[in-house]
């Protein structure tokens, strides 16, 4: 067992709490919902980045490569300052979601290269410019371009050009559970001597006023290079800085006069340091050396080309030589990261897919976030504070009163999206189950919990809207996690974890049968379902046209969640038989939504085409003609992702849901015709459960498969390329809609910024599509082929399909030919600089013809999935007996 998988085995069995310090700093916590108290909900504009270096936060901290402890107490990050620019750099900077062309974007260039499980090893890397930031550059070009243009970035400003820019990696290794190394190693990177300020700052955050925690937390200096910061709860911290930096303290207070015009209470601001190393102000500076709030700040010149270390030392008790073994603590962490990755990674042979797949895993691991939101704290303020305004409580949220967040959560990223997002998590917990798998496993349950889940059985969508309706995935992650759980202990599943997550899963699937699905009908109305504007039109505000919209992908979810919590039922049947009549009753339901799926309704209209060969949503309006929206997009696809091959001699195990099966065969042949059929034995004699059989499944996978239609060199698009010359428009109610074929970035703002889903390749999508034709697979095995590219001539099984999309959505990211990655496009820089090309960002999603990033650069939260494809791309594929070549599909 290798050094990290000991620390991980320590941490579970609570011997040792090695995950309490962690990358749990947000990187923007401005502009958020949480610190909102404007009376019309906009969060963007009422904590701006420039309010943000004044204004004491309410609900968490943010930084550059920061840490904090477990309930984010303490914090350090890291600040710089090039001389130049008009404030010294304490966070990343982008636009809000009301500035950019295409939404919010962060517009600074940094990586995550490296993080073990508990962090005993941490590695990032910042890029800051020895020229003036371009701040204001960015802010107006980005506001004078139009939705058809492009983002300007930063490298497009020019700043990188002349390679005048410093590198500062930034290292954490822990000696002990609360004995931290800290090293910034920065580069000057370019062809003439350069001044830097570099500010490693450590701060409380504000709790003192909100009546939880009465008592005073403390930083002060102790000798010329260490300070001492002092918490009731959390006792007394040692830190000690390398060499004799300047010590300065203030406190973390808001500067009301510069933000507000109004008197400040207090003499010690939060910009005191700020104001002191930009221009020498040091009225709010605190004399005695003490306050919530301290810096060192080294002023150093480093050579062109040549590089310096800032080392520092976390501790609860000061050692004599404190910095001695600094260099060796993090030389030794970092080999024993190496160890871990090897093991995780035995098998990949590609260098390059190695590094890919190493800062994939990084950047999840770095992406943990302190998350702390009281919803009705939020809504009513704090005792004795002032009162927010009383437009709030009507407003966002105000039916989620129960809501209590206060945890580590695994975020999509920490600057574009700072909070959890339900269906982005379930994701999440796949790779990261390979990585941690307690840590996953707990994500999952959290999101469960009573002070998570409404009452009322919804899970919450993400703090902008915690009603919004994301698609029901929490169970396929938790029957995946548990699976990848299961094998690691040797066929141990956790019956524990299965069977709470099963019986709040049932709330959350009641929820959905007695909310989405309004005619009792067994077709659901799912709404926005995190499809952006895939539609002609927004899907969950479908009341403008008085109309009700039938769903194909939701009612195709609800099938897919229906096959989950039937295997997870099934899975639980081996610690205790009494969930094959929970089995029984998933069973039926898959069932019933089959046969709605493929019922005619009373005009005629039903969700499957026979004359496209494709599923699409249906639109009903009162008094008029119901309409098949005949978009071909990933909603007629998801469909295919309703598939449970389920191993023959479960049925002689469970009588109970046998007799059930049996029943189904004698009494309603029909409803049981309509799925593909478990009478017959496939693989392994599995027996299969699908939404898809014969003729469909066929013009399905015909489509998927068309390079002129879905079929990308990177993966599957989310629209049909078909509609690039063939747009779809319906008049609705005197109004002319359309949808067209775009790759990239969206040309409307249906959904606000970030409206991206007509044309552009989504990881999640793609690896569920990935996953599904496995599943198949499993049934079919080498007895089934179909033609991949569609009109190739070349059949292919559905395996080996999979294998082949895999690949593809891996290559966004590969070296191809010349040596460039698809991914960065035509950008030269990050293409062939030496201190670019092989460092990895993880965008939102791709463009659909050139595999180019797009949207979020940071996002390895679900594009971190690309690490699952390269795990399972390289893992051996089972020994498959075969039992004859009987034909197993029937028109």
């Amino acid at each position: 067992m290798s050094a990290e998988r000991k620390r991980l085995r320590e941490d579970k069995d609570f011997k040792k709490h090695w995950k309490k310090w962690g990358p749990y700093l947000t990187e923007r916590q401005w502009g958020t919902v949480r610190e909102d108290y404007s009376p019309d909900g906009s969060a963007w504009e009422n904590v701006t980045h420039h309010d943000a270096r004044s204004k004491a936060y309410r609900w968490g901290e943010e930084g550059i490569a920061g840490i904090s402890d477990h309930k984010q107490k303490l914090c350090l990050a890291w600040a710089f300052w090039n001389g130049k620019d008009p404030f010294i750099k304490e966070r990343l900077f982008g636009l809000t979601g009301n500035q950019g062309n295409h939404g919010e974007d962060v517009k600074e260039l940094y990586y995550y290269l490296d993080s073990t499980p508990t962090h005993s090893y941490m590695k990032m890397l910042y890029k800051y410019p020895q020229g003036e930031f371009p701040y204001q550059e960015l802010e107006y070009i980005n506001a004078e371009l139009g939705k058809s243009n492009p983002e300007y970035e930063i490298l497009d400003t020019g700043i990188f050009d002349s390679d005048r820019y410093f590198d500062v990696f930034i290292e954490y290794a822990k000696q002990d559970v609360e004995d931290i190394m800290a090293v910034a190693t920065i580069h000057n990177r370019g062809s003439e001597d350069a001044e830097i300020w570099v500010m490693p700052t450590f701060w409380f955050r504000k709790t003192w006023f909100t009546g939880h925690e009465p008592f005073m937390p403390k930083i002060s200096k102790l000798s010329e290079n260490s300070i001492k910061a002092f918490n009731p709860k959390s006792g007394f911290y040692t830190i000690t800085f390398e060499g004799e930096p300047e010590l300065k303290f203030c406190d973390n207070e808001t500067n009301r006069e510069r933000l507000y015009h109004i008197p400040n209470e207090k003499q010690f601001l939060k910009d005191a340091i700020n104001d002191y190393v930009v221009s020498g102000d040091e009225r709010h500076l605190n004399p005695q050396n003490f306050g919530t709030k301290a810096a060192a700040i080294y002023k150093i010149t480093i050579p062109a080309g040549g590089s310096k270390k800032i080392r520092l030392r976390l501790q609860h008790q000061a050692s004599e030589n404190p910095l001695e073994i600094c260099d060796r603590c993090v030389e030794l962490r970092k080999n024993e990261a190496d160890e871990f990755y090897a093991a995780l990674q035995e098998g990949v042979t590609d260098p390059d897919l190695l590094n890919i797949q190493r800062q994939a895993y990084a950047g999840m691991l770095w992406s943990k976030q302190f998350y702390y939101y009281d919803v009705e704290r939020w809504l009513e303020g704090d005792p004795g504070r002032y009162k927010p305004p009383v437009q709030r409580k009507k407003g966002r949220n105000g039916n989620w009163r129960h809501l209590q967040n206060y945890d580590i959560i695994s975020m999509p990223d920490k600057w574009e999206y700072p909070w959890y997002a339900a269906w982005d998590l379930a994701f999440h917990c796949i790779p990261l189950a390979r990585l941690d798998c307690e840590f996953a496993k707990d994500q999952l349950l959290l999101l469960l919990n009573e002070w998570y889940m409404h009452p009322n059985g919804q899970i919450p969508a993400y703090e902008w809207n915690f009603s919004d309706v994301n698609p029901p995935v929490h169970a396929y992650a938790v029957e995946r996690v548990y699976q990848i759980d299961k094998k690691r202990n040797g066929g141990k599943g956790d019956q524990e974890f299965l069977e709470r997550a099963f019986h709040k899963l049932m709330l959350n699937f009641t929820w959905w049968v007695n909310q989405k699905d309004s005619d009792g009908q067994n077709i659901f109305e799912g709404g926005f379902l995190g499809l952006d504007n895939i539609s002609v039109f927004d899907r969950s505000h479908v009341q403008k046209f008085h109309g009700k919209l039938e769903q194909a992908d939701a009612t195709s979810w609800m099938a897919m969640f229906s096959l989950n919590m039937l295997r997870i039922s099934l899975d639980l049947c081996e610690f205790n038989k009494v969930y094959q009549f929970s089995a029984t009753k998933f069973l039926e339901h898959f069932l019933y939504i089959a046969g709605a799926m493929n019922n005619i309704s009373k005009e005629g209209i039903s969700l499957w085409d026979d004359e496209d060969n494709f599923f699409y949503d249906v639109l009903h309006m009162a008094n008029k003609d119901s309409k098949q929206m005949k978009v071909r997009s990933i909603v007629g696809i998801i469909p295919f992702f309703a598939v449970e091959p389920i191993r023959e001699e479960l049925f002689d195990e469970l009588p109970e849901f046998k007799k059930r099966l049996d029943f189904f065969l004698k009494e309603k042949p029909a409803l049981a015709a309509l799925v593909s059929s478990w009478v017959q034995p496939g693989l392994d004699k599995r027996r299969l459960f699908s939404l898809l059989r014969g003729h469909r499944m066929r013009s399905v996978l015909k489509k998927m498969l068309d390079s002129d239609e879905f079929l990308s060199d990177f993966g599957v698009r989310s629209l049909s390329k078909y509609h690039e010359s063939n747009p779809y428009s319906v008049q609705i109610n005197g109004e002319l809609l359309s949808i067209k074929y775009t790759p990239g970035e969206s040309e409307t703002r249906m959904f606000g910024g970030n409206s991206n889903w007509r044309g552009p390749i989504w990881f999640p999508i793609n690896y569920l599509i990935i996953e599904s034709l496995k599943r198949f697979d499993f049934y079919y095995g080498g007895d089934f082929s179909i033609e991949y590219p569609t009109g190739s001539g070349n059949f292919m099984t559905m395996d080996l399909i999979a294998k082949e999309l895999s690949l593809r959505c891996m290559r966004i990211f590969m070296k191809d030919k010349d040596g460039h990655r698809p991914v960065y496009g035509k950008n030269r820089k990050m293409q062939e600089d030496p201190h670019f090309k092989d460092l990895i960002l993880f965008y939102e999603y791709f463009n659909g013809d050139t595999g180019a990033g797009l949207g979020a650069s940071h996002q390895t939260g679900w594009t971190g999935l690309v690490a699952e494809m390269i795990y399972k791309f390289y893992k051996p594929k089972e020994e498959r007996v075969h039992h004859g070549t009987t034909p197993l599909f029937r028109s």
